[in-house]
């Protein structure tokens, strides 16, 4: 970046966990700069400011929305607010990256996102796996033919937790269970390398409150490929993932959606491990500073869409996850 290229504005919009971990990312950009914090309420948005040396701290979403000063808002709110949160500030001319799962169902996904191409504003779903310069090249490898044509993705993501029935993992209400906050991961790499399947079929373990507390999936393609993907809260399955060809395949150990390293296997060849230096050792900082790097691009660029997390992706793996909680009987509050 050169001395004279101005800095990109962001607001921070909550105040969790994940809204932290952005924050801390952004500073190693030095075209970035955290200029507000909002939050429902005034005295979380002070102490996220001070922890983090924000100037302008906010007790309302819209009035963070209103603040002319920010060129972009980082909604990190759960996804059942990601509709309301986005909305409110699209309404206001501000772009946004807005986490994932993009919303709680395609319909609200498609407001969002209509919303954004009639204002001409940035929209852009948080996938930080798309901007990932390992999986990024790694689909360019699989794209010129590394393994052959693409039969099977297998993707799992699970760990083992003992959520209170009260927490928003089991609320209805909040779009709880695995699949919207674990399985979207998996959904999404596995359309990243072979697009919207033509087939859903999908089995659960449900909460008492009617969520999943475990799901498998396995996804079709009219071409003959198959994806099988996972996701749980009640086992430690780790997130390995493997992509395997008519002439070989290609595994991620773990960590498959902030991928450090991956090796390629072929018939008749040493398997070969691929590292890139800017995303070893970086973890969730190097992965989201990824994704907030292509938001700034576009922005200069005065694009309104990344083509790394293309909008019609993020409707097309809505889509999908639409899909798979029709086949569990799964309805939110938020479907109506």
């Amino acid at each position: 970046m050169s001395e004279d290229t101005p800095r990109i504005r962001w607001g921070i919009l909550a105040t969790g966990g994940i809204a932290a971990t952005f924050t801390e990312a952004l500073r190693s950009l030095p075209d970035a700069e955290v200029v507000a914090v909002g939050s429902r309420g005034k005295e979380a948005a002070e102490a996220f400011a001070g922890q983090h040396g924000i100037p302008r701290a906010y007790g309302s979403w819209a009035e963070l929305a209103a603040d002319d000063e920010v060129d972009v808002v980082y909604v990190a709110t759960p996804h059942s607010a990601h509709r309301a949160a986005a909305g409110l500030c699209l309404e206001a001319g501000r772009a946004v990256l807005c986490e994932k799962a993009f919303t709680i169902n395609e319909r609200e996904a498609r407001e969002l996102v209509e919303l954004a191409r009639g204002r001409g504003l940035f929209l852009m779903e948080a996938m930080w796996t798309y901007c990932n310069p390992l999986v990024r090249h790694m689909a360019a490898l699989i794209a010129d033919g590394v393994i052959g044509e693409v039969r099977h993705v297998s993707a799992h993501f699970g760990f083992a937790a003992d959520f209170a029935p009260t927490h928003r993992m089991r609320d209805p209400a909040q779009g709880g269970g695995a699949l919207l906050d674990l399985g979207v991961y998996p959904v999404s790499f596995a359309q990243l390398l072979l697009g919207e399947p033509d087939a859903v079929e999908a089995w659960a373990q449900l909460t008492p409150e009617g969520v999943d507390a475990s799901t498998g999936l396995v996804l079709g393609w009219n071409h003959g490929a198959v994806a099988t993907l996972s996701c749980t809260f009640t086992a430690d399955t780790g997130a390995p993932a493997t992509v395997s060809g008519s002439a070989g395949r290609i595994e991620i150990a773990d960590g498959f959606f902030h991928a450090e390293a991956f090796t390629v296997h072929r018939p008749g060849e040493e398997p070969r491990t691929v590292r890139l230096a800017d995303v070893s050792d970086d973890h969730d900082h190097g992965t989201m500073r990824h994704e907030a790097a292509e938001v700034m691009r576009a922005l200069r660029a005065g694009e309104t869409e990344s083509p790394l997390v293309p909008l019609d992706g993020s409707l097309a793996v809505m889509r999908t996850l639409d899909r798979a909680r029709q086949r569990l009987g799964i309805a939110y509050p938020a479907d109506r």
